[in-house]
């Protein structure tokens, strides 16, 4: 039985039972994106396919080095950190590659974890496009460096002077993709076996950095996807003896990495919702309105797109990140470029994305705000000819340049409460006002050479 052909209970226990697994892999996403699971017993996983199981609801109440938050009223020490119940999603079936032999699913929180799930917020978005009429595709795409370093040799060097794949930039390189064929076949052969499908994957420029665009799908099944690559792949690197990170900014002297998202949306009889050969650029009125409502909440909804310190070092002029909340058509210095062409490839290319967003809340963001859009029937501003760089954009445009800001933003909105839920946008907002509150702690190698001797 192919795992991929799971679509059920029964069908989960027979394919154990037909493999004589003794232990199942099961995983789910944190607030950071970050896949947090552990081994089941067979029986363990049969109960838990019919009754759910418990997960420790501190994966939803710390931050990305396992320190606790002291700022949220979901989880914390004041409730002693008690299970909450989850789910295996059975149809999310998948073959674990290398030499494990064995199964792995993905799992979310159910109620009332579900309202700070990721994976949970994400569904219910698109719930409420389902109910619109409509059914969202998209696809992510991420840019990644690879290093000749282990977890070990990294924190001995200190992040610094570390060893990249490849030196400088090789931007689409046939070179260098031969060269390191081993490297390219291994992130192919990984995105087959675990159904996360490559549709193209190249030498990006900058040293040893790769870019991997994985084939669209629904919306739910493409976050999915999203969240099996970045884990899988940064396994795969260090089983090879190589580290990958998905940082938006590793270094000040590269560009920084993207995650860029492609959506569209499909009426329910399957036709195009995005396409109208009528109207300028074959945007239909439903995508101008999408449009402009991603265009109008992007500086509300940043920190959910940008959810880390690093984020902000990566939207700086002239680094291939935009800056503001802009608009064009195959523009590729604006947040959002209009991709044209014909019904099947008609969308809109949600570029303000870094790498190290967590795809879930990333395509909830960009889902959210366009049916926004749509809902209040709202027009976009001027399109941007040219560079959008150049331009002076209206203060209701620009974005928010620090994650604190961002947090603020998105907590005050009155908008995200009503799309996201208040107990989702409240503790949210928190972790990332933690997050900034560590970053202020740090005292950093700039400052020390900067202020240490001469102030």
């Amino acid at each position: 039985m192919n795992p991929r052909s799971v679509k059920s209970i029964k069908d989960a226990k027979k394919i154990v039972e037909a493999r004589k697994l003794s232990h199942i892999k099961v995983g789910l996403i944190d607030i950071d994106g970050i896949m947090r699971g552990k081994y089941m017993s067979k029986e363990k996983f049969f109960s838990s396919l019919e009754y759910g199981f418990a997960f420790c609801d501190v994966v939803l109440g710390w931050d990305s080095n396992d320190e606790v938050y002291d700022n949220t009223t979901y989880t914390g020490w004041h409730t002693g950190y008690p299970d909450a119940p989850a789910r295996i999603i059975p149809e999310s079936c998948r073959e674990l590659p290398f030499e494990e032999n064995g199964l792995f699913f993905l799992c979310e929180f159910t109620e009332p974890a579900d309202a700070l799930c990721p994976r949970g917020v994400l569904q219910r978005i698109l719930q409420k496009a389902d109910d619109m009429g409509f059914k969202a595709f998209g696809s992510l795409e991420y840019e990644f460096f690879v290093f000749k370093e282990s977890p070990e040799s990294i924190r001995e060097k200190n992040y610094i002077d570390l060893e990249p794949l490849a030196p400088e930039a090789f931007g689409y390189s046939i070179i260098r993709n031969t060269v390191e064929a081993e490297v390219y076949q291994e992130i192919i052969k990984i995105s087959e076996e675990m159904d996360f499908p490559i549709e193209g994957l190249h030498e990006e420029s900058g040293p040893g950095v790769i870019e991997g665009a994985i084939t669209v799908d629904n919306a739910s099944d493409a976050a999915d996807k999203a969240a099996l690559f970045k884990t899988f792949i940064k396994i795969a690197m260090q089983r090879m003896g190589y580290m990958a990170t998905f940082m938006a900014k590793w270094s000040p002297d590269w560009p920084g990495q993207s995650g860029h998202l492609h959506l569209s949306l499909q009426n329910k009889d399957g036709s195009s919702a995005f396409y109208d050969d009528v109207n300028p650029l074959n945007m239909s009125d439903t995508m101008r309105h999408f449009l402009a409502g991603q265009q109008k909440l992007m500086p509300e909804v940043l920190a959910m797109v940008a959810p880390t310190i690093n984020s902000y070092s990566r939207m700086v002029p002239g680094s291939w990140a935009p800056t503001d909340a802009s608009w064009g058509f195959e523009n590729r210095t604006c947040a959002l470029r209009v991709i044209g062409g014909n019904p099947k490839s008609q969308r809109v290319e949600y570029r303000i994305g870094a790498a190290d967003g967590n795809p879930y809340l990333v395509m909830a963001a960009a889902l959210a705000s366009g049916l926004y859009g749509i809902e209040n029937k709202l027009e976009p501003e001027p399109m941007v000819t040219g560079n959008a760089y150049d331009i002076d954009f209206p203060k209701k445009l620009r974005l928010p340049c620090t994650l604190w800001d961002a947090a603020r933003r998105f907590k005050e909105s009155k908008v995200t409460h009503e799309l996201f839920g208040s107990d989702f946008v409240t503790h949210f907002a928190a972790t990332r006002e933690w997050e900034e509150r560590q970053y202020r702690k740090h005292v950093s190698d700039w400052e020390l050479k900067r202020y240490f001797e001469i102030i």
